[in-house]
C-alpha cells in the first residue's frame, strides 16, 4: 500500500502511517492543513489502491443532511399507484471523503454522527446499514475563519486521529515540482479488497495488549483531565477539559495497528506514545492562560508525555 501510494504522494510518511492505522482499526480521520498539501489527492489515491467504493462530498454552506444520507422520493408505477422509494446518498460507500467539512453548518455536519459511530443511517422511520468496511476521512483548512463552522466537540470526538499535514521538506518539494510538471500521471494498482481489509482489521484486533500498556494509556488519558486527582499541576492550570474514555480506546487501537504494521505480536509503550498526539490533539482544550503563555494543546500533550512516569512492572520472585 505504501509503495503504491508513494508513486503519487511524495513524503508525508507519518500522515500515511496514521491513515493506514485508522483503516486497519475501523477508525475515522480528520486531516488538517493549508490548501495545496495534497490532502484530497492522498485520500482519493488511497481509495484507488483499495478495491472498495469511494465517494467524495464537497461540503458547502448550503449542503443539507439529505444530500449526504439520501432521501425518500415519490414514485408512480404503471398502475398509477404511488410509493415512496429511498434513494441512497453518497454516504453509502466504503471510503467517504468529507472535503472541507468545516464549511457546512452543524446541522449538516451532524448527519455524519450516526454513520461514524454505529455505521448506519436513519431516514424517516427506517434505519439503513452502511457497507463494511466504512471510513470517513474529512479535511479542513485551519487558517480560514470566514464562512466556516468549527466542528462541535461531539463530532470531533468521533475521529480517531486529528492528523496535521505539514509543508514538505526542501528535497521533497523539489521532487514534487519535478514529477508533477512533466504531464505524466502515475498509474497505481489495487492491492487490497474490502474482504481483505476486514480480515486485517480482525488480525490487528487480536494483537496482544498487556495490563502494563492498559495502565499507561488510562493514566495518560486521566492526566489530561484538570479535575482528576492524578492530573499534574500544569494541566490544572492550562486545561479547561480533557479527554474521555474513547481516547484511551483509540490509544490502544492505534498502538495495535503500529505493532501489527511492524510485524510485532504485542503493543509497546512507544506505540502508545507515537499515536498520543494525533489521538489527544482534538480532545484536550486549553484555556486562556495557556494561550497567554503561548502553549498549544500539542505542547501540553508533549509535556505530559515527558513527565508522566511509566507504570512499574511487578517483579516475580522464584
Amino acid at each position: 500500500m505504501q509503495e503504491e501510494l508513494q508513486k503519487v504522494i511524495i513524503g508525508q510518511g507519518d500522515v500515511i502511517e496514521q491513515l493506514f492505522a485508522a483503516v486497519f482499526t475501523r477508525g475515522h480521520c480528520l486531516l488538517e492543513g493549508v490548501p495545496g498539501l495534497a490532502k484530497t489527492l492522498m485520500v482519493s489515491t488511497l481509495a484507488r489502491i483499495l478495491d472498495v467504493g469511494f465517494k467524495r462530498i464537497q461540503f458547502t454552506p448550503d449542503l443539507m443532511p439529505s444530500d449526504i444520507t439520501g432521501t425518500n422520493v415519490l414514485d408512480e408505477d404503471e398502475h398509477g399507484k404511488r410509493n415512496f422509494r429511498f434513494v441512497e446518498g453518497p454516504i453509502f460507500t466504503n471510503i467517504l471523503l468529507a472535503d472541507e467539512i468545516n464549511r457546512t453548518p452543524p446541522k449538516t455536519q451532524a448527519a455524519l454522527l450516526q454513520a461514524m459511530q454505529e455505521h448506519e443511517v436513519s431516514v424517516g422511520q427506517t434505519t439503513y446499514t452502511l457497507p463494511e468496511p466504512f471510513f470517513t476521512i474529512a479535511t479542513q483548512n485551519p487558517i480560514e475563519q470566514e464562512g466556516t463552522y468549527p466542528l462541535p466537540e461531539a463530532q470531533l470526538d468521533r475521529f480517531m486521529f486529528n492528523i496535521k499535514v505539514n509543508y514538505p521538506t526542501l528535497d521533497e518539494e523539489e521532487r514534487i515540482l519535478a514529477s508533477t510538471t512533466r504531464g505524466e500521471k502515475p498509474e497505481v494498482r489495487k492491492v487490497l479488497s474490502g474482504r481483505a481489509i476486514l480480515n486485517l482489521q480482525k488480525l490487528v484486533g487480536s494483537v496482544a495488549v498487556s495490563e502494563y500498556i492498559i495502565k499507561y494509556a488510562s493514566r495518560l488519558v486521566r492526566a489530561t483531565r484538570p479535575k482528576d486527582d492524578s492530573a499534574p499541576e500544569f494541566v490544572r492550570e492550562l486545561v479547561d477539559w480533557g479527554a474521555g474514555p474513547r481516547a484511551g480506546q483509540f490509544l490502544i487501537h492505534g498502538g495495535k495497528a503500529l505493532a501489527a504494521m511492524e510485524g510485532r505480536f504485542s503493543v509497546a509503550i512507544d506505540d502508545v506514545r507515537k499515536v498520543a498526539i494525533p489521538v489527544l490533539r482534538h480532545r484536550v482544550s486549553t484555556n486562556f492562560q495557556a494561550q497567554a503563555e503561548g502553549m498549544s494543546n500539542e505542547d501540553v500533550i508533549t509535556r505530559l508525555l515527558k513527565e508522566l512516569p511509566t507504570p512499574e512492572i511487578p517483579k516475580f520472585e522464584r
